[in-house]
C-alpha cells in the first residue's frame, strides 16, 4: 500500500509571501471564501436557533437539518460543473459562469425563507432551505474547482486555500454572530433578508475572477461529454485517476476523510438550541462569537498553514483531530458552568480548533486531485467527509430527547458532546496508520 506524500512547499523568504498575498487573485479568493461559507450555517446551526426560537422540537431541528445532505451528495453532480458551461452565463466562462448562477439560486433562496418563515410550516421553510443548500453545495464544487486551477503552483494552493478560509471563516462569524445580534432586535426575517443581500453583493466577486486557464488544455483534448467516452471519461475518469495514483491507501485516505469532521459534525444542529436552553442571551452569543471566536479562528488558520510547512500535512491533520475531538468535548462544561468566561473559554478553544481542522483537512484533500478532474475529485472528497456527518447529526435531537429522560436537559447534552467528541479516536487511528505507510514508503524509496 503506498500513500500520497506532495512535495513540501520550499520556505520562502517574508517578502515573497507578502508579494503573492497581494495579487488580485488573493483577495478574489478572500471574497469567494466568504460567498462559500456563508448559506452553511444559514440552512444548518443558525437555522436551527431559529427553529427552536419558534417553539420548534428538537426531534424536528435534527431531521430538518437533512437538507445539509446537499453537501454530501454533491459528487453525484459535480461531473456537469467539470465538463458543461451553463447556459447563457457559459460566456463568462465554465468555472464562473457556475459560480454567479448558484449565487443567485442561494439569494432566491435565502429570501424564500424570509418570506415563508416558520409560520408557513416547516415544509415550506424546509423547501427554500434545500434550495438555498443545494445552489450553495454546487457553488462550492465550482470555487473549489477554480481555487485548485487558478493556483500556479502547489505553493499558491496553500496560499488559496487559506485566503479561502479565512473568507469562509468571516462568513460563518457573521451567520453565526452577527446575525444572532440582528435577530434579537429586527427578528429572524429580516435578518436572513441581509444575509441575502450580502449574498447578491458576492456576485462582484465573481465578476472579478479571471477564469483559471491551467485546466483548459487538459479538458480540451478530452473526448465530448454527449459521446459514450466522454461520459465515462466525466463520471468514472476521476475515480479511476484517483485510486491509479493512491493505490489501496486511497480507501483508507477516504475513510479517514469520512470520519475526520464527526466531531464538528454530529451534534451540530445542537449547539444553538443548547445555548438557547442554557440561557445565553443572542447578545452574549454573539458578542463571544464575534471577539474571542474572530481571534480563535484567525489564529487557527495561521497555525494551522505554519504547522502544515513546518510538520507536514499529515501530523498536521493528527494535531487538527485531537483540537478538535477536546473542543467538541469541552461544551460539556457548559452544562455545570454557564457563566460568560466559560462559555468564551469553550468558544475560543472550539473556534481555534475547528479552523486549525479545517485548514489542514482542505489543504490536504487539494493536494489529492487532479487536473482535469479537479470539481468532480474535490467533489467526490469534500462529500466523503460530509456524508457521515451530516446522517448523523439528523439524529442529534433524538440523541438529547432520548438521554434527557434520564440526564435531564443539561445532563443530555453534556453526555451527548462528551460522546461526540470521542469520534476524534478512529480517524486519529487511520491518521497514525497514513502515517506510518508514508513513512515506510520514503524508507524504502531511499536509495541504498
Amino acid at each position: 500500500m503506498t500513500v500520497a506524500d506532495p512535495a513540501a512547499p520550499r520556505k520562502r523568504s517574508a517578502r515573497e509571501v507578502l508579494r503573492e498575498i497581494r495579487q488580485p487573485k488573493v483577495a478574489v479568493m478572500l471574497a469567494l471564501g466568504f460567498a462559500s461559507g456563508l448559506p452553511f450555517l444559514l440552512t444548518a446551526n443558525t437555522f436551527g436557533y431559529w427553529l427552536r426560537d419558534d417553539g420548534t422540537s428538537l426531534v424536528a431541528i435534527g431531521f430538518i437539518s437533512w437538507v445539509g445532505f446537499a453537501y454530501a451528495f454533491k459528487v453525484y453532480w459535480s461531473p456537469l460543473v467539470d465538463r458543461i458551461d451553463v447556459p447563457l452565463l457559459g460566456r463568462l466562462g465554465r468555472r464562473r459562469g457556475w459560480m454567479l448562477l448558484c449565487q443567485l439560486l442561494v439569494t432566491i433562496g435565502l429570501l424564500g425563507m424570509a418570506a415563508v418563515g416558520t409560520a408557513g410550516g416547516l415544509a415550506a421553510i424546509g423547501a427554500f432551505a434545500l434550495l438555498t443548500a443545494f445552489a450553495s453545495a454546487t457553488q462550492d464544487i465550482a470555487i473549489d474547482a477554480w481555487r485548485i486551477e487558478a493556483a500556479s503552483d502547489p505553493d499558491e494552493v496553500g496560499l488559496m486555500t487559506s485566503a479561502a478560509q479565512v473568507g469562509y471563516r468571516i462568513a460563518l462569524l457573521v451567520t453565526d454572530a452577527l446575525i444572532i445580534a440582528a435577530a434579537a432586535r429586527v427578528g429572524w426575517p429580516l435578518s436572513y433578508v441581509g444575509m441575502a443581500v450580502l449574498m447578491a453583493l458576492c456576485t462582484i466577486a465573481t465578476l472579478f475572477a479571471a477564469e483559471p486557464g491551467r485546466a483548459v488544455t487538459v479538458l480540451r483534448d478530452k473526448p465530448p461529454l454527449w459521446t459514450l467516452r466522454g461520459l465515462a471519461d466525466a463520471v468514472i475518469g476521476p475515480f479511476i485517476d484517483f485510486f491509479a495514483k493512491h493505490k489501496a491507501a486511497g480507501l483508507v485516505m477516504l475513510l479517514m476523510v469520512a470520519l475526520y469532521r464527526l466531531p464538528d459534525f454530529v451534534m451540530g444542529p445542537m449547539y444553538n438550541p443548547y445555548y438557547h436552553d442554557l440561557g445565553l442571551s443572542k447578545d452574549t452569543v454573539a458578542w463571544v462569537r464575534g471577539s474571542f471566536g474572530l481571534v480563535a479562528t484567525f489564529a487557527g488558520i495561521a497555525a494551522s498553514g505554519v504547522s502544515a510547512v513546518r510538520l507536514g500535512l499529515l501530523p498536521t491533520l493528527v494535531v487538527g483531530l485531537v483540537l478538535e475531538g477536546f473542543g467538541t468535548a469541552a461544551f460539556a462544561l457548559l452544562s455545570v458552568h454557564a457563566d460568560a468566561p466559560t462559555f468564551a473559554a469553550v468558544m475560543t478553544l472550539d473556534a481555534f480548533a475547528q479552523s486549525f481542522a479545517g485548514v489542514a483537512l482542505v489543504t490536504y484533500m487539494s493536494s489529492l486531485t487532479s487536473l482535469g478532474y479537479t470539481a468532480t475529485q474535490y467533489a467526490m472528497l469534500s462529500s466523503t467527509y460530509a456524508l457521515l456527518g451530516k446522517f448523523l447529526k439528523g439524529f442529534s435531537g433524538v440523541a438529547v430527547d432520548t438521554l434527557t429522560a434520564t440526564h435531564g436537559l443539561l445532563g443530555a447534552y453534556a453526555v451527548a458532546f462528551v460522546a461526540t467528541g470521542l469520534t476524534a479516536i478512529p480517524p486519529l487511528l487511520l491518521l497514525l496508520l497514513l502515517w506510518r505507510v508514508q513513512h515506510l514508503g520514503r524508507k524504502s524509496a531511499a536509495p541504498g
